[in-house]
């Protein structure tokens, strides 16, 4: 499975956008966001949208809707 943030680091080389200048869009120090993009830690929600917004991209660009795993007929 691909993370939020390696899916984000697959757009950035699609559209040739550095993570230097989506770091500096978003106030997102460059070390934590290259963690994230490499799938070495989680982005908030909030971070997400600030990466959203700078790359004027709706949240669905990278995310998509999941089915919750059922054990039994218990959730």
């Amino acid at each position: 499975m691909v993370s939020v943030g390696e899916k984000i680091k697959a757009y950035l080389k699609e559209k040739g956008i550095s993570q230097k200048w989506l770091a500096l869009e978003t106030c997102i120090s460059p070390a934590k966001l290259n963690l994230a993009l490499n799938g070495h830690r989680r982005l908030t929600f909030e971070e997400f949208e600030y990466i959203c917004y700078a790359l004027n991209v709706p949240v669905s660009t990278f995310l998509e809707p999941k089915k919750p795993v059922r054990e039994g007929d218990n959730c």
